[in-house]
Order: C-alpha cells, then sequence, then structure tokens
C-alpha cells in the first residue's frame, strides 16, 4: 500500500486507503463521459446505468431508485455484499439510523444531472454531445468523487480495513425544484443513514482546498407566481376599473420592503421579482397581470414563515387596489445548515489528507442546494470542493456554458470522502 495516500491523524493512527493511477485516470475518463451525454432531472438514464454497471463490476449491489434514474449502493453490511434486502432498501434492522450496534451508516451524496443550457467550450475535447445540454455545475464531477470514493472502500473492504458501513447516494434532478432529494428519501436512502456528507464544486476555491462554513452554507429558494385579475376599462376612466397595473406596480415594490419588515434583518429574506406582464394597448387598462420571482433566505426558522409572509403581503397591496388576487408559492430548498460536528469530520479528513491549509472558510451562498432535504431527517454537512486551477485568474462561474473543473479536483473529493468514512468509524 502506497504510503504516499496513508494519512497520519491525532493519536498516531494511520488512515488507510489508496487511490492508484489506473483508478485515477479512470475516474477522469468516467467524468469525461459524463461530460460529453449530459442529462436533465429524472431523464438520467445513461448516467445510472453507467453507474450501477461499475459498482457490478466491482462486486456491489446498487438499487435504481424507485422513481427510475439515480441508485444507491451500501459497502461493509456483510462479507458477500453490500447487504441490501430483495427491495434493495436497507437490511432488517437497519431502519432509522440504526445499524451496526445501533450507528447509522454515513453516507455519501452526488447529484446526478444536467443543465439545460448549450456548452460553450468550443475548444474542449470532450465538450457536451448534447444539443442545450451541459454539466455546467460541476455535478459529473460530484458523481465521480462518489463513485471513486465508493471503488476505493469497497476495496478497503475486502481487505478487512472497513470498520463501518458506507452508503454512496446518486441523486437525480437536483437542479428541478424542488430537488430530486424529496423523492429519493421517499425511496428510502435515508433508511439505516446517521450522517450524510456530500460536496458542490466551487470555481473560486483552488483545486487542492475545500472550504467549509459551520451552520448555513446556502440560502432557500422558492418560486412564487401571482395573478392578479380586476375589472378593466379606458384608462381615461380608472376609477371606474380595478387599476391593474399600478396595482401590479405596487405588488413589485411594496411587497419586498414590507415582507423583509416582517422578520430579523439578519435572516436574509429578499423576494426578487423576475417577469411582469399585463395589458396590450397604451389607453386600455388590462383585466389580467401576471409576476414571477423568487423568494430567497439565509435562516431556516425565517424560510419557514415566509409563505405566509409573503401571502399576507401581496393580499394587502391586492386588496387596497380591489384586485383579486391568485397566489402559487411554490416550495423550493430550504438552506442547508451544516451541523458542526460532521462539518468537523470534513475538516479533520481533509487536513489529515492534506494539511492544515488544504481548508478554508467559506461564506454563505445565496444560492439553492436540495442536499437540504436529507439535513431536516439527519445531520450532515457540505464542504465546497476547490476546482480552479491554482494561478488560474479568469472564473468559470458555475451554470455558465464555458464552466469546467480542474480534475485533480477528483482526486481530492475522493480522499476527503475516503478519510472522512475512515475517521467516522473511529469516533
Amino acid at each position: 500500500m502506497s504510503r504516499e495516500y496513508e494519512a497520519d491523524v491525532p493519536g498516531g493512527a494511520v488512515l488507510p486507503g489508496t487511490l492508484p493511477d489506473a483508478l485515477r485516470d479512470e475516474l477522469i475518463a468516467f467524468r469525461r463521459d459524463l461530460h460529453m451525454h449530459p442529462e436533465l432531472g429524472n431523464q438520467e438514464f445513461r448516467t445510472t446505468a453507467a453507474l450501477k454497471a461499475r459498482l457490478e463490476q466491482a462486486g456491489l449491489r446498487p438499487r435504481v431508485l424507485d422513481i427510475g434514474t439515480g441508485l444507491i449502493c451500501d459497502i461493509g453490511i456483510d462479507d458477500e455484499s453490500t447487504g441490501t434486502d430483495e427491495r434493495g432498501g436497507a437490511p432488517d434492522g437497519a431502519q432509522d439510523g440504526v445499524v451496526d450496534g445501533g450507528r447509522g451508516m454515513l453516507a455519501l451524496r452526488a447529484d446526478i444531472d444536467a443543465l439545460p443550457i448549450p456548452d460553450a467550450k468550443s475548444d474542449c475535447a470532450y465538450r457536451s454531445t448534447v444539443p442545450d445540454r451541459a454539466h455546467a455545475c460541476g455535478h459529473d464531477v460530484h458523481t465521480t468523487v462518489v463513485l471513486g470514493a465508493g471503488l476505493v472502500l469497497a476495496d478497503l473492504h475486502r481487505q478487512g480495513l472497513l470498520p463501518h458501513p458506507v452508503r454512496l447516494i446518486f441523486q437525480p434532478a437536483e437542479e428541478v425544484l424542488p430537488g430530486g432529494a424529496p423523492d429519493a428519501i421517499e425511496s428510502g436512502v435515508l433508511d439505516g443513514v446517521g450522517r450524510i456528507i456530500g460536496v458542490h464544486c466551487d470555481p473560486k476555491v483552488d483545486a487542492g482546498r475545500i472550504g467549509l462554513r459551520h451552520g448555513p452554507i446556502t440560502s432557500a429558494c422558492d418560486r412564487l407566481e401571482i395573478a392578479l385579475d380586476g375589472a378593466g376599462g379606458h384608462t381615461a376612466r380608472p376609477h371606474l376599473t380595478t387599476d391593474l397595473v399600478t396595482a401590479a406596480a405596487r405588488v413589485v415594490t411594496d411587497v419586498p420592503s414590507l415582507v423583509a419588515r416582517r422578520v430579523d434583518a439578519r435572516s436574509g429574506l429578499a423576494v426578487t421579482w423576475g417577469r411582469i406582464e399585463s395589458g396590450h394597448a397604451c389607453n386600455v387598462i388590462p383585466q389580467h397581470a401576471e409576476l414571477s420571482g423568487t423568494v430567497r433566505c439565509l435562516d431556516l426558522e425565517a424560510w419557514r414563515q415566509a409563505p405566509d409572509l409573503v401571502h399576507e403581503a401581496i393580499d394587502e397591496i391586492a386588496n387596497l387596489y380591489r384586485a383579486k388576487s391568485e397566489i402559487n408559492y411554490i416550495r423550493g430548498v430550504p438552506p442547508v445548515v451544516n451541523d458542526p460536528a460532521v462539518t468537523e469530520l470534513l475538516h479533520d479528513a481533509m487536513t489529515s489528507r492534506r494539511g492544515p491549509y488544504s481548508v478554508e472558510d467559506t461564506e454563505q451562498s445565496l444560492g439553492g442546494e436540495d442536499f437540504s432535504w436529507y439535513l431536516e431527517h439527519v445531520p450532515g454537512a457540505m464542504a465546497r470542493l476547490g476546482v480552479r486551477t491554482p494561478g488560474e485568474r479568469t472564473t468559470r462561474d458555475l451554470h455558465r456554458g464555458d464552466f469546467d473543473a480542474d480534475e485533480s479536483a477528483i482526486t481530492v473529493g475522493v480522499e476527503l470522502f475516503t478519510a472522512a468514512a475512515l475517521l467516522d468509524a473511529i469516533r
């Protein structure tokens, strides 16, 4: 076993686990294949089949989720297989986080879907081959990291070096509100799980490093759609009408400030509009108006209050102008709130592999992530995986067609997850 990939931890223990050159090369090729064949949420059939085939090749028994895409795979439940039951779920005695003498498994989660945008990397040999589809958020990297960690951990299990079971979760539809996590949970992916960890690519962090934060690391993100209706008429006689354009304008300008004043300012609750449509002629007051936007929030408790607060504010303005309102408040995702103990597990895992300067503080993002739904059930934490080539000055931001990742981040992610699984077992 290569000493290069062993890691010293406090107390003199050494963490085993290697990433041979052949496996590193295979994982890079696997990631590039995913990058060339991106699939949208709940359509990840090719990706699911590729993962299933590789895990089965390693002697494991993955199960495709009930929703048809995505899968889970347990490592270390018994000596012959992953120990899943006939349905493919957790074995007897592994429900509600109870497994291996009462401890829940550690779950490693990846999201497998892509975005509906074109790949703009014209000079890239592995650019997307699917029109208007791209892995522009790094999910291909997340998926490859969890696959690689699973292959390493399976090899350790065969050597008798994996002291505690681990579950791999490959989840579909993260980019589709409210995310694929609720369906995955309904399929039983958390049965027998005690803690869960994940990573998200960060193009502002150098490859070889991760960003960590205790507490909230993302924000909540919901979608808001409003229809306003009322009696229209001539612009010469607005007093005989429901002055709908003015009513819509007041909703746009007044609702965000009303909502913001009804929660603690530190919660960061913000209503932002992206669309407003009404009317067809300059001298006709219309009968119908439509507005849509997003509701973002940094605080979990304020997010739980947000639907009632937004409804109340919209109704107040609409009633003032005698407009009838129809509100469609679409729950997205709550904030990802990192558990302190699991965050420390990720910190210790990373520093054991890469040293104390491999971890940096990160700020709370205004983006949403459906990893948060898992944290409504079990403690967990998400790290930001650095994917920027050290020294590079151009930032290829997420959700852009030219986004790409320094592929050395794959090895870093595998080391992080492998060390976390081994450290979790001895704590």
